[in-house]
């Protein structure tokens, strides 16, 4: 299947947009093991127009996290249209995402994220704007509608297309559901056959097995994983051995999980910089990475507690000192 921007001759997985999560340092940790296409943060339109620092920043990218994608948020066609020449300009992503999926509150209260389904007229108006303020492909990720009364991800997906949208993601649940429910990856095959254009799905991949599920179920041209990579990157290496045929390798160790945290940790100190400010932010990472492992709850807490990204390693030393003295 061609897709609209570089990537390798394969059905891609990507990691999802995700506010304080798909940051520069865990989109090189998941491209590293296994994800073909990472996007940003989504980016307020706004925000880059105005140029405030804190959207710029996550902005940022490294070659590294190549082939990567900016998503942009916003309900004015022109500002959308403004945002995606300036980081077209100033960032040279590989493609730019329009973002007609997120939920929260803050997003949708004018309209931006999934809030823009409530009007396919302004849907068509952003894409067609920010096709013509870019050179760069142009993709969308949307939800199957904003409630069970507006829900047509066929028809939404239509006329993404029809203006411009070059591939496009579905998240099959309304704005309304929020995260409850199952995600209806019917509806995901239904804009498979729909569409001639790439369709991504997405929704409700925890495990590497839930992506290959959703490839056969929906023939979808890529799988984007979202919450089920939190403290989890090789879920993308995983989910590439079972879609290649292989098997996939076991779930890690302790040890290999305390590992990658700690990898993950370096990277955020060495672009983010302020020591204390990094570990607060880390400690939901840190969550995240020892769920599963024996007494999870107890080190969850002492986690929780760090001050400095310095700690991290003399907990995790800690926990493992009686295996390492069985040995």
């Amino acid at each position: 299947m061609w897709f609209p921007y570089r990537v390798a001759h394969r059905m891609p997985l990507l990691l999802a947009p995700m506010a304080g999560v798909s940051e520069p340092p865990f989109r090189r940790l998941c491209r590293a093991f296994g994800a073909d296409v990472v996007v940003s943060e989504f980016l307020s339109c706004e925000g880059l127009r105005r140029g405030a620092k804190s959207v710029h920043d996550g902005a940022y990218f490294t070659d590294p996290e190549r082939p990567i994608g900016i998503q942009l948020y916003g309900s004015d066609p022109a500002g959308m249209a403004e945002a995606a020449a300036l980081v077209t300009e100033h960032y040279a992503p590989d493609f730019v995402d329009i973002n007609f999926g997120c939920p929260v509150k803050k997003v949708v209260k004018r309209n931006g994220g999934s809030g823009c389904l409530k009007d396919l007229s302004l849907v068509e108006s952003i894409i067609r704007a920010v096709r013509r303020a870019t050179h760069l492909p142009v993709t969308v990720k949307m939800r199957s509608g904003w409630d069970e009364s507006l829900r047509d991800p066929v028809g939404i997906a239509r006329r993404c297309q029809d203006a411009g949208a070059q591939a496009l993601t579905l998240h099959p649940r309304t704005r309304a559901q929020m995260y409850a429910g199952a995600a209806r990856w019917d509806e995901i095959a239904a804009v498979v056959e729909a569409l001639e254009v790439p369709v991504v799905g997405n929704g409700d991949i925890k495990t590497a097995a839930d992506a290959y599920r959703m490839w056969r179920h929906t023939g979808c041209a890529g799988v984007m994983i979202a919450r089920g990579s939190f403290g989890n990157p090789w879920i993308f290496q995983q989910a590439r051995a079972l879609l290649d045929g292989r098997a996939a390798r076991p779930d890690p160790s302790a040890a290999e999980r305390f590992a990658v945290a700690l990898r993950h940790a370096d990277l955020q100190l060495a672009i983010q910089g302020s020591d204390r400010r990094t570990a607060v932010e880390f400690r939901k990472h840190l969550s995240w990475y020892v769920r599963g492992v024996p007494g999870a709850a107890e080190l969850r807490r002492e986690l929780q507690q760090i001050e400095s990204m310095a700690e991290i390693g003399r907990i995790f030393r800690r926990y493992l000192e009686p295996a390492q003295a069985v040995v």
